[in-house]
């Protein structure tokens, strides 16, 4: 019984990325885990990282949208994913 629940329900549970979350991570529904793991890749090779405080990200044009805001720390991410992900 605890099988059936952990496979149908946190960070396993496929989840569809909103419009603009799906321009990092594709359209096609996936684990919320996999969904950090695009979003820190697309980060870190786009340098998006402040580099006095490595917590803060600075949004780009594709970001933006997803964090309604020019920066955030580290652990207002998932918050602001949770918005893209149904």
């Amino acid at each position: 019984m605890a099988d059936k629940r952990k496979a149908g329900g946190g960070l396993a549970r496929p989840v569809t990325p909103s419009a603009e979350l799906a321009k990092i991570t594709g359209p096609s529904p996936l684990p919320r885990s996999e969904v950090v793991s695009k979003m820190w890749a697309y980060i870190k090779s786009n340098n998006l990282q402040n580099p006095q405080n490595k917590r803060e990200i600075m949004a780009d044009d594709t970001l933006r949208p997803i964090f309604g805001a020019d920066k955030v720390t580290m652990f207002e991410m998932n918050k602001h994913l949770s918005k893209h992900l149904s």
